[in-house]
């Protein structure tokens, strides 16, 4: 049991700062997410664009492209087992401490990556460290949002825990956003002569920069976190001796249905995001003439219709945010999550409108991540209760990451190849997951109005 005089570290009451003002909440919680997010991001773009070229021996170029997102998967199953450990943490010793430690071991791993030695380099050691490191930043992942989420909404005023709950997730526009406009910037210093194969250059150096720069935003998320104090509702729960001693056991045992419930709530909201970042990518630049056709747009021109496309995505993160306090969490997702199972079912038609289809596509999928991952914030959160709070609400949305995120973009490459080079039957997939989060919302409860501190 933590004495009453403490907060995390080891700060007394006593002595603790006074609550975090909204723009210090705020921006701690969005600089982190951004930097976890844009090393999540730097790998995802690597998996399609290096990765497959230089970490596995050469031969079937899908093999290869699988070979690299099953690495890429990889991390979603380390991301629960991030969420027990550092949600342990968190709610026996504060958010401060444990966000702090989940960004170090993500900035330490993707800067690692940059340096890493390829296949023709160590054989296959090359990927097996790739594994290795790629785990370490799944682990991180998985204690990173649920943090971040309670730093923001247990900070949050009354009545806008919806709306500072969005900061966090407004991380993941913007890491993607200058995950990819920094490739593109060394794509475009570094010239290919082939549309949809990076320079010799590129794949010797080039490709390093994003993860070693991402040193940079660390050591700026570190100074920005450093500065926080505990929030009021933790500050309670010590006061009060209720920290458990378990956090996972309390949870497993007084909270299954809200960790299924919140498990699924996040199913189809992680499915579209790695379509829409991941496969897509792999989908548009594919040659239309290739043994496993696409669009066959060159990288440079995709890239930045998914670039445009996030800033849609995070347009509609911050708007689903009053959306969600207005109208409740539940009753605004079943109509998101109504639209994402339309959306999946109209893939084909959507890129028939010619020209500008493949650009629609993009921009309404980016579109509906916004406005389905936005409350997840708030809702995830407001399931449990604060002494478990971090442990619950980690879980769920981590777990969700296996069944939604780990499996997404391989099962998606062998629809694709099923589908002959359609995508009609990852659309479907799609479709299949907001079904299963339809039913979950359909049975589950409102939140909006739960006392958050008790």
């Amino acid at each position: 049991m933590v004495s009453e005089e403490l907060v995390a570290g080891g700060e007394p009451l006593s002595q603790a700062a006074p609550a975090n003002s909204p723009s210090r909440v705020l921006v701690a919680s969005l600089i982190g997410t951004t930097v976890e997010f844009y090393d999540f991001y730097v790998y995802a773009t690597a998996a399609v664009l290096v990765f497959p070229l230089l970490f596995f021996p050469a031969g079937n170029p899908t093999t290869a492209l699988l070979a690299s997102f099953a690495i890429f998967g990889a991390a979603m199953i380390a991301r629960p087992l991030g969420a027990i450990y550092f949600g342990h943490l968190g709610d026996k010793r504060g958010r401060k401490f444990t966000l702090v430690g989940a960004l170090l071991t993500m900035g330490i791993a993707t800067f690692l990556i940059g340096v890493l030695p390829t296949y023709e380099m160590a054989g296959w050691f090359a990927p097996l460290f790739l594994v290795v490191l790629r785990l370490a930043q799944g682990f991180a992942l998985g204690g990173e949002w649920s943090g971040a989420a309670l730093v923001a909404t247990e900070n949050a005023p009354a009545g806008k825990r919806a709306i500072f709950g969005t900061f966090p997730q407004l991380g993941a526009p913007l890491g993607f956003i200058v995950a990819n406009s920094l490739f593109l910037l060394i794509a475009a210093m570094l010239p290919s002569e082939h549309a949809n194969r990076p320079s010799d250059e590129f794949l010797t150096w080039g490709w390093r920069i994003p993860f070693l720069f991402s040193a940079v935003m660390v050591i700026v998320g570190l100074w920005v976190r450093l500065h926080l104090v505990e929030s009021t509702a933790f500050n309670k729960v010590v006061k009060e001796k209720k920290v458990v001693k378990l956090p996972l056991t309390s949870v497993i045992k007084d909270f299954p249905k809200e960790l299924i419930l919140g498990t699924f709530y996040m199913l189809s909201t992680y499915v579209l995001f790695y379509l829409i970042t991941a496969f897509s990518l792999s989908y548009g630049t594919a040659k239309m003439d290739a043994a496993l056709p696409g669009l066959g747009y060159d990288y440079t021109n995709f890239v930045w219709m998914m670039v445009l496309g996030a800033v849609f995505f995070g347009i509609f993160t911050l708007l689903s945010g009053p959306w969600a306090e207005k109208w409740g969490r539940r009753g605004f997702l079943i109509v998101v999550t109504a639209l994402i199972l339309v959306y999946g079912l109209s893939w084909v038609p959507l890129l028939q409108l010619g020209s500008w289809g493949p650009l629609i596509w993009l921009v309404l999928g980016f579109s509906l991540m916004g406005m389905t991952f936005g409350p997840m914030g708030a809702l995830l959160p407001e399931l449990f209760p604060a002494n478990v709070r971090y442990t619950g609400s980690g879980i769920s949305y981590n777990v969700s990451s296996i069944i939604g995120a780990a499996v997404a973009p391989f099962i998606a490459v062998a629809l694709w190849q099923y589908g002959g080079g359609s995508p009609f039957w990852v659309g479907m997939y799609l479709a299949g997951s907001a079904v299963l989060t339809l039913i979950s919302l359909l049975l589950g409860s409102e939140t909006k109005d739960v006392d958050y501190e008790a």
